[in-house]
């Protein structure tokens, strides 16, 4: 009797140490793969962080450029005419209207993910940019008809046209690193613009020019979820060639746009 529970005993020890030895194995296997994670996390980010610096360097040549542009030396001194700036609008209604597209494309393909988020937060911007466009040309006296009737030229649009073939073709990385190499220089010249028109000889009001002073004001956590979004891209395989290339050429259609409106109509 004594011996079948020493049997009895032994056993339930056996049973109680594979079931710890189990547990250990698999709290150990968890903490190993979040520990890959975590790291395979950090090192996309610091890849990601390591290109776009890479980019900054590269692409401060063509925003030297885009920050001296003709136009915007001209509009400061008052010499652009209502026509240029009827023409400015024209240009914008349509970049922005063609953008907007382009970024619920994005928020199509992406869902839920971050870059999903970080593209519909671009998308609301435009939907916001839109009205304000709208204004603008009305203090020019155009119509929203008149907008939607104007003719735009073919260097304006080179920038709308690259940004919807990212948004159908590209990674997300891409894209995400081109918007974010981009919208600053963007907002610097546009807010340089909302200064000069609201002095003589053109006069606008604060509202007739909210379309510059919107995309001139810093967007919250914008360079974070842009990097985010980067890093994720990586992960789903975008290739460092293409995120480089993407950026320098829409770069180069923002320079072509700025040269472009700065041309009679």
């Amino acid at each position: 009797m004594r011996r079948n529970w020493f049997v009895m005993i032994v056993l339930l020890l056996a049973v109680i140490l594979a079931t710890t030895v189990l547990s250990i194995k698999i709290t150990t296997a968890s903490e190993l793969s979040k520990n890959i994670v975590q790291i395979s996390g950090d090192s996309v980010t610091l890849q990601a962080q390591k290109i776009v610096q890479q980019l900054r360097n590269e692409i401060a040549p063509i925003e030297d450029q885009i920050r001296n542009v003709a136009f915007l030396k001209t509009l400061k001194t008052g010499e652009v005419s209502n026509a240029q700036l009827q023409a400015f609008a024209c240009e914008e209604f349509n970049i922005v209207n063609s953008d907007l597209r382009s970024n619920a494309l994005l928020v199509s393909r992406l869902g839920a993910s971050t870059g999903g988020t970080f593209f519909k937060g671009i998308m609301d911007g435009e939907i916001t940019a839109l009205k304000y466009i709208i204004d603008f040309g009305a203090a020019l006296g155009l119509t929203e008809n008149n907008l939607e009737q104007c003719e735009p030229r073919w260097g304006g649009q080179a920038y709308p046209a690259y940004a919807a073939s990212m948004a159908a073709f590209s990674n997300q990385a891409d894209v995400a690193a081109a918007f974010l190499l981009n919208f600053p220089i963007f907002g610097e010249n546009v807010g340089r613009m909302a200064d000069a028109l609201q002095a003589p000889p053109y006069n606008l009001s604060p509202k007739d020019v909210a379309f510059f002073t919107y995309f001139a004001a810093p967007v919250p956590d914008f360079e974070e979820q842009a990097m985010a979004t980067i890093a994720e891209g990586l992960i789903s395989g975008a290739k460092p060639l293409f995120i480089k290339r993407s950026a320098l050429l829409l770069q180069a259609y923002e320079l072509l746009f700025w040269e472009t409106v700065g041309e009679e109509s």
